[in-house]
């Protein structure tokens, strides 16, 4: 498959220090105000330099790919992360980098599917975007982009300082699968409330090396695409009637839910609540406990509102995202067939997912 490819050549004469591929998937960043049409329209990235004319300083080789179908991320499917996934496992040879520009709204689950999906991943991946399109004067978008841009290609004795999924969004670089979108309105859209930021961008970018994972020299790229998405997600609050859910565990074809549970970790002890989940684990529904809280962790037992789902089989999600672990769900449902290896991977850090 050929997809329209746009190459920037650095303004440097020197030979290019590194070379990132940039894929473009679509979103608020790519969005132009088109005065004939009264609207928004998708950019053309052949003008990318009329735009950010600071690439031009750059020292390193970046190539722009948009895929064939651009979409707005409330649109993003498996479907697509599999392509992404296949993109940078063929490119991978050609390249130092990958930075994969996205929208904000769903940029969260495909760091996190790509973290799961990328096995042996030892070369920065970086999702980035913007809250304000890159046409309007006040966007954030040339910021984000050009500092993903040097922190993909940052090296230090021929070596990425980063070898791993990452979201890099208003200054922080954030482990993909750490990450939760927490802000609609403001720049700072991106948090990591349980685990700390893995670089800083002000006038310097100050890496927090003791939190990056560590290059592995001969780590050799697997992708893995196979993925199933019969999961779904049951928040709990105040007042849950049994009606819905039942409705919602008794999806045909089911085979994994995460559970949104109060604090850390509890729920109901309602007769008919415990019955319910325990029938769907029963029949051989994975159901892992999450919390709301975006700090914290899942500490089954602890309380007897939560010993009682320990009892029945619920695993816990410890201080996992509800991003990274209906994206867990969905690759290891896809990777495995036995329920007792998949309940015990959910329970365990894939990709930094979640601590010990």
């Amino acid at each position: 498959m050929t997809y329209r490819t746009v190459r920037l050549n650095p303004g440097s004469t020197k030979e290019p220090r590194s070379s990132v591929l940039v894929i473009y998937t679509g979103g608020t960043f790519g969005m132009v105000y088109d005065p004939k049409a009264n609207q928004l329209i998708p950019f053309d990235f052949e003008q990318v330099l009329d735009r950010v004319p600071e690439l031009n300083r750059l020292d390193f080789a970046i190539t722009i790919l948009t895929l064939h179908e651009i979409i707005d991320s409330s649109n993003m499917k498996p479907a697509v992360w599999v392509e992404l996934a296949q993109l940078i496992e063929s490119n991978y040879p050609l390249y130092d980098s990958f930075v994969i520009l996205h929208g904000t709204d769903t940029m969260s689950y495909t760091a996190s599917a790509l973290s799961f999906m990328l096995d042996g991943l030892n070369k920065p991946v970086l999702l980035t975007g913007a809250q304000l399109p890159i046409g309007i004067a006040r966007t954030d978008a040339r910021e984000n982009f050009i500092t993903a841009l040097e922190i993909a290609a940052a090296q230090e004795d021929g070596k990425p300082i980063v070898s791993e999924v990452c979201v890099y969004f208003n200054s922080l670089l954030l482990r993909g699968n750490r990450s939760t979108k927490h802000e609609s309105v403001q720049f700072n859209a991106f948090a990591s409330e349980n685990y700390p930021p893995l670089a800083t961008a002000g006038v310097s970018i100050d890496y927090n090396r003791p939190y990056i994972r560590p290059y592995q020299p001969n780590s050799i790229l697997h992708i893995r695409t196979s993925l199933d998405s019969r999961v779904t997600i049951l928040k709990l609050f105040p007042g849950i009637t049994q009606s819905v859910v039942e409705s919602i565990i008794s999806i045909p074809n089911l085979r994994g839910v995460v559970m949104e549970t109060f604090g850390a970790g509890n729920a109901p002890t309602d007769r008919w609540f415990l019955y319910t989940l325990k029938a769907a684990i029963d029949r051989g529904v994975l159901i892992i406990n999450v919390s709301q809280c975006e700090g914290g962790r899942v500490t089954q037992g602890r309380y007897q509102t939560s010993k009682m789902l320990q009892q029945i089989g619920v695993i816990s999600g410890a201080d996992i995202t509800t991003e990274a672990a209906i994206t867990k769900l969905m690759f290891l449902l896809g990777q495995e067939t036995n329920l007792a290896n998949i309940r015990q991977l959910l329970a365990q850090p894939l990709s930094g997912e979640m601590s010990e």
